[in-house]
This record gives structure tokens, sequence and C-alpha cells, in this order.
């Protein structure tokens, strides 16, 4: 039966009334996923209304460049190595690493993920797997993560990393940290600031009802405790008191790419040698 103009107008409404409906349970969709991520995975507080800021420091001068950091974060994070074959055709993940070193300089500076207080990351994450916790930790659901790689663009530091393989380790796997899941196939993963030791540490201040110190905070990631030159330093940048705040407050203090305006929680003191 020949179709009128009537008939396509109908059509043409109809399938217009379908796709603002899609955009809407789409839209909804995702700020439930954003809500659910939040509440089921943030860190616990130690008292309720928490508002800390979590944040490193790491002082250039007393960085020796062994590379400890790295090899720690690895262990502790179950970052697979890549191997030679791998790594010559792709990029090797590693949640921290360290920048070359600029022109003119002999010094490579290490770098994991900045935690941004404007984090562009989770602004472009469609499906919120990445979000920023109450306590300024820009975290990742490994599970929820689709690899579309938004976020490895939207990055200015570069500090995420696509798994392109499924994760194999030499040896047996028994050795692996049972408190951080391995990342499967196909997602984008990054450092998490050792969010699961910042977690234990909570949890362990809650139950002795003890204060969390900032003496116990210092070295409670991977990469400050495995520091033989004690240059990376971690606490609550929220606490003027802290160790972290007064570093960050030095007129050696910078921070990374200030241009972009992510206002990142990883600060760098120069170096004056």
């Amino acid at each position: 039966m020949k179709r009128g103009p009537l008939d396509d107008d109908v059509r043409d409404s109809r399938r217009k009334l379908l796709a603002g409906l899609a955009a809407s349970a789409a839209g909804a969709l995702a700020g439930c996923t954003r809500a659910m991520a939040a509440q089921s995975t943030a860190p616990v507080a130690a008292t309720s209304g928490s508002r800390r800021r979590w944040g490193l420091v790491i002082d250039l001068d007393r960085c020796a460049r062994c590379g400890g950091c790295v090899v720690a974060c690895q262990q502790e994070n179950n970052v697979a190595p890549a191997g030679s074959d791998a790594a010559a055709r792709m990029r090797p993940i590693h949640w921290m690493d360290f920048l070359p070193a600029a022109p003119g300089s002999s010094s490579a500076t290490p770098i994991p993920c900045m935690h941004c207080e404007d984090p562009p990351c989770v602004k472009v994450c469609p499906v919120g797997a990445t979000y920023k916790t109450e306590e300024g930790i820009t975290a990742q659901i490994w599970e929820r993560c689709i690899g579309c790689r938004y976020c490895m663009v939207a990055c200015p530091y570069a500090r995420r990393y696509f798994n392109w393989s499924e994760p194999r380790w030499p040896g047996d796997v028994s050795s692996l940290n049972p408190d951080v899941a391995p990342r499967p196939r196909g997602v984008v993963e990054k450092c998490t600031l050792c969010h699961h030791r910042i977690r234990a540490a909570l949890e362990r201040a809650r139950v002795d009802e003890e204060p969390l110190t900032d003496e116990t905070l210092r070295r409670l990631p991977a990469c400050a405790q495995s520091c033989p030159t004690l240059a990376i330093t971690f606490g609550d940048l929220a606490d003027p008191e802290s160790e972290v705040a007064r570093l960050a407050a030095s007129p050696r203090a910078v921070r990374l790419l200030p241009e972009a305006g992510t206002r990142p929680k990883v600060i760098y003191l120069r170096e004056t040698k």
C-alpha cells in the first residue's frame, strides 16, 4: 500500500519520541551508576562528615631516581609485567612511572596519577566507572569500565593505561596481593593512591577507637613506604598541621601543568641543586 505524507510525518514523530525516551533513560542510568559507585566504594571515614583531601608531595631534591617506587607500586597493586615482546609493541602499564628528563636537565621525575581536584577523566566517563571520592581520590571501578578510553584522551598527564591483554605473572600467582583485584583485558587502569591501604588504616583507627595520626599516614602508600630517601610524603592536605600540608606550602612547591586547571593533589618540591 502506498504511503502518504501524513504517514511519513507520523513515523518521523514516533522516531523522535523514541529517541528522546532513550536519551532520557541513558542519562538517568548514568546518574544512578555514579551514585552507586560513590556509595559502594568510597573510603570509610573514621568520623562522620570527614572531608579529608588525600595528597602526595614529592621532593625532587631528595629523590634518588632509583625506581624503587615504581617496583613497589607494581608489586603492591598486582600490575602484571608486560614482557620484552609486548613492551616493544605497546605501552607497558606503570601506575607509578618516571617522566624523561627535560631538556637541559639530567633528572627524571616520578609521576603517579595526579588525583586532580577537577579531574577531566571523571567528566568524560559515560558509565560512571571513574569518579572522585569525597576524600579526593580519583577512583575507578574496573568491572564497570567499558574500555572506551575517553578518560585516557581527557587526562592531560597521560596517567591512564589500557589493558590490551589478560594479565599474566611469572611463577606462582599466590604471591599476588589479595587486597587488590587484578584487572581484566579491555579496561583502563591507574594509580589509586593505594586506596586499599587507606581503607584498612581508617578501619583500624575506628575499631581501635584511636585517631589516625599524621605520622602513620606519611608512608602509607607503597611508593612512599619504599622510598629510601623519604622523598614521597602522603597525608591530608586539608589538615594544616600535617606534614604533607606543610610541604605543599613551601616556596619550592609546584604543580604539573597548572594551565590545565585541574589542580593536582600531587605536588612537587622543585630541585635546588
